[in-house]
């Protein structure tokens, strides 16, 4: 699907299955950032120019774009450096003052570092405790344990919406109305969902959300933070300075600007916004739902061939992305994955990023296929083809 708008498919022995990492780019970006820089490389918000202004128009027309693509209201959508810029932002810029010593956070074991480490950092600093909600058999979620694993204290449910490792679709929509029912707070990491799903943050009611654009074909370096409007408002800026500011006077009086602005200080991203601004509109136009349908159908296709690997470990055959964790049995993962580029192929090897996951998975590091739009059947065939190959054992040797 969409594969001709690829250029890096021009190379015709290319297997991209990392998509988990960062995904392909198309022309439609590039094409944007070298209009910016080419023709109208003025700043954003600064001068009252023409290709100023200009700039401003596009830049504020993206978060227009992005704000519909996730259902937000635009004064709730911020731009970042990335996901983990984002959670980072959620964690020292409101919960640091939302939360008291003693108060919890529930997490689990299968989250990405950037969902991880922040709390960690916070329960050194305030005394928060993090706990976490147990995986079931299958290492998914269950509204039974997430009712189990909530208390008195529970104050705020950080999850993924698609985990990274597990792919497993975790009830987002059930856990917020069961956690607003008992006056806790709901953050949501979807890195590796709004780039595969329909999301809409207003139907899940969703209090924070953070994703990036670079999962998404767009450019690296940019991140996306929402948040509802009356938490936002509560924000502590952790980066001031130029951009984010009405007024200042030399007896420390400063007038900040409003949300979301005051959240982006200095010079961002402009061509990578820009850009993203005609992603949003390419992936709008191919459709979520279709890319989520696609998606599924090479992921019960791939999981069918798989099966067919002599001893193939699928770590998670249930879950219901198009990530697919496994290994080989006896084979070290990077060894495999080395191995499987000879033949062009590209996946992931290792922790993923899902160092505590370990605890659940029983082992620390797999190979990780991570589907996208552009994927086709004959690249799993391919992929499938090099694992049943009878003299694996010795090319790996």
């Amino acid at each position: 699907m969409k594969r001709e708008d690829f250029l890096i498919y021009e190379d015709p022995n290319l297997i991209y299955l990392d998509s988990g990492a960062t995904t392909l780019k198309p022309k439609v970006l590039a094409d944007a950032i070298s209009e910016y820089y080419n023709h109208y490389s003025a700043n954003a918000h600064r001068g009252d120019y023409d290709i100023s202004l200009k700039v401003d128009t596009l830049f504020e027309k993206t978060r227009y774009l992005v704000s519909n693509f996730i259902h937000a209201n635009t004064n709730e959508v911020a731009f970042t450096n990335n996901a983990t810029d984002s959670l980072s932002k959620i964690v020292w810029g409101f919960f640091e003052d939302y939360l008291n010593p003693g108060e919890e956070v529930l997490i689990t074991k299968s989250e990405h570092a950037s969902n991880v480490l922040p709390w960690f950092e916070l329960a050194k600093r305030k005394g928060i405790v993090v706990r976490y909600i147990p995986l079931d058999s299958d290492l998914k979620v269950t509204m039974e344990n997430v009712r189990k694993t909530v208390t008195q204290k529970t104050k705020v449910i950080s999850l993924a919406q698609i985990t990274n490792v597990v792919g497993d679709v975790r009830p987002i929509k059930e856990i917020t109305s069961f956690a607003h029912q008992n006056g806790i707070l709901v953050v949501v990491d979807g890195a590796q969902s709004v780039p595969h799903m329909p999301v809409d943050v207003k139907e899940l009611d969703i209090d924070f959300l953070a994703f990036s654009a670079h999962k998404m074909c767009g450019p690296t370096g940019l991140g996306v933070l929402y948040g509802k409007e009356e938490y936002l408002r509560q924000f502590r800026p952790l980066i001031v300075g130029g951009g984010m500011n009405a007024s200042f006077e030399f007896d420390g009086t400063v007038i900040y600007n409003e949300i979301p602005h005051f959240l982006e200080a200095g010079t961002p991203n402009i061509a990578g916004v820009i850009g993203f601004g005609k992603v949003v509109e390419y992936l709008e136009e191919i459709g979520m739902d279709r890319i989520q349908a696609y998606e599924k159908e090479l992921r019960d296709y791939a999981i069918r061939r798989l099966k067919e690997v002599p001893k193939i470990i699928l770590y998670n055959e249930k879950s219901e992305s198009g990530i697919i964790t496994f290994n080989i049995q006896d084979v070290f993962s990077q060894d495999l994955a080395i191995y499987l580029n000879k033949y062009h192929i590209c996946v992931r090897a290792g922790n993923h990023c899902a160092k505590i996951l370990k605890e659940d998975l029983g082992i620390k590091n797999t190979c990780r296929v991570s589907l996208y739009f552009y994927n086709t059947k004959e690249e799993i065939d391919a992929l499938v083809r090099a694992l049943k190959n009878p003299h694996l054992m010795e090319e790996i040797i």
